[in-house]
């Protein structure tokens, strides 16, 4: 990355023409997009930011970094805590691909430490509460939205546009797949009717959330946000592929009860236990199908990486969630 070209940006773009640039790091995690830290000086003060922008290759259902920046404006004033966007560059020329700058936030991302731990958050059944209140402010995002116009018409169906998604990824793969075949075709066979649409994050999930002793410090990652079923939100992070082996059915942390609960009060809406069920199913063929994306990144020679690689194992084992959770008498 070009350190002087991001200097000069960032000083046009700030206004302070002292603006230097003290430390810059890439930052772990980021398997879609890349997050730099940086360390930056004017003024007399210190300024902790955190430069997001493209990875050498992306999926096609990401947004782009203009996208995400206006997700973040809209979530930030609708109370949601997340970290302050502050600054878009969408000129390649700068680093080579367009980025926005944000407001760096402090806490803990890995899915396998916050499982593990019994205090983080205020403990688990407070920590279970505030991702509830979170994604019910999330929710409260509602369709029209002119400054997010980028996200097309509301589905009429959003179970309808998810069975008809994730059947044409299926179908364009070039390795059958007949367990999620499968789960999709029960899917088919037990959709509820359309209901209320409202902004998605749809990648709501530990690992997604930044958390420190005290509470939650930053829900990250909007390049999958769209409008949709509240439920699709619900049933991502309740489903037991993204719980990293903890004993909560929350995202491994806690019990769904205490998280139901905070996000009923906080939104005014009752959630549907059967509509649960279905987008916990939903989410699991989801994943597999994004993992076979992501493996396919490095298999086709895209961006060689052992993550990538290791990230198209992990079918088999949704394949087998898939069977279980569809299977008469199932306990998601």
């Amino acid at each position: 990355m070009d350190k002087a070209a991001l200097t000069a940006w960032l000083r046009a773009a700030t206004g302070w023409a002292d603006l230097a640039i003290g430390g810059m790091a890439l930052l772990s995690g980021g398997a879609i997009q890349q997050n730099w830290r940086l360390d930056a000086t004017a003024g007399g003060r210190v300024h902790a930011w955190v430069l997001r922008t493209d990875a050498p290759a992306t999926l096609a259902a990401s947004r782009s970094r203009a996208e995400e920046f206006q997700l973040l404006k809209a979530a930030f004033a609708a109370g949601v805590t997340v970290p302050e966007p502050l600054y878009l560059c969408a000129d390649r020329g700068v680093i080579g691909a367009p980025f926005f700058v944000m407001r760096r936030v402090e806490g803990i991302t890995a899915g396998h430490r916050i499982v593990r731990s019994e205090t983080l958050g205020g403990g688990r059944a407070a920590l279970v509460a505030a991702l509830g209140r979170e994604l019910a402010r999330i929710h409260a995002i509602r369709p029209p939205r002119e400054e997010l116009r980028f996200l097309g018409n509301p589905p009429l169906n959003p179970a309808q546009t998810y069975l008809l998604e994730m059947r044409n990824a299926l179908d364009s793969a070039p390795i059958p797949r007949p367990m999620l075949e499968w789960g999709l075709r029960f899917l088919e066979r037990n959709a509820a009717p359309p209901g209320e649409i409202v902004m998605c994050h749809n990648d709501f999930r530990t690992g997604n959330y930044m958390v420190a002793e005290a509470g939650i410090t930053g829900i990250l990652d909007w390049e999958f946000a769209a409008w949709g079923d509240p439920h699709a939100d619900i049933g991502w992070l309740l489903a037991r592929c993204w719980r990293f082996g903890g004993p909560g059915e929350v995202g491994g942390v806690g019990p769904r009860g205490p998280f139901l609960a905070a996000y009923e009060a906080e939104s005014g809406r009752r959630t549907d236990p059967a509509r649960i069920a279905w987008w916990q199913i939903a989410a699991t063929i989801r994943w597999a199908v994004i993992a076979i994306a992501q493996a396919d990144r490095h298999v086709l020679g895209r961006e060689p990486s052992l993550e990538l690689a290791l990230t198209g194992h992990i079918v088999p084992e949704l394949e087998l969630d898939v069977m279980r959770a569809t299977m008469p008498g199932a306990v998601l």
